[in-house]
């Protein structure tokens, strides 16, 4: 019985360890997504940046226009902070990876905490909702 339950704490204190080594994921990017909206008519690009900025704006990020054409995005959690920039036109947009802080990255194996893409993909998910929203 012993040897049992001193097995089951060296397994248990093995994934304790295991968990907190775990590497980040790789870096999510949202490359020339479409601008879809939901009357198939095209976005203007000046609706394409409202929609970036308050899909943002609503989950947290505090978005900037670094220039026409390109708006920089960053979100502050905790002690961690995210930065993108989102450059778009009325056809499509991306979201790319530029700075971070506290987040792990590591630029050789292209990586990073695990919660930077959950973050990529509602900021993505937030802006297809506004801009299928864009001409109703």
């Amino acid at each position: 019985m012993k040897r049992m339950l001193s097995g089951v704490v060296v397994a248990c204190l093995a994934l304790v360890v295991a968990a907190g080594c775990r590497g980040g994921g790789q870096i999510y990017e949202v490359k020339e997504a479409a601008v879809q909206t939901a009357t198939g008519k095209d976005a203007s690009q000046d609706q394409v940046q409202k929609a970036i900025i308050e899909a943002g704006v609503k989950l947290g990020w505090v978005m900037a226009v670094a220039k026409p054409g390109e708006i920089v995005g960053t979100l502050n959690v905790r002690s961690h902070t995210a930065i993108v920039t989102i450059p778009f036109s009325s056809k499509n947009y991306s979201i790319l990876y530029k700075d971070s802080t506290n987040l792990k990255y590591n630029a050789d194996k292209h990586t990073i905490h695990e919660n930077y893409t959950g973050w990529i993909q509602r900021l993505d998910n937030e802006i297809r909702a506004r801009l299928t929203a864009v001409g109703m």
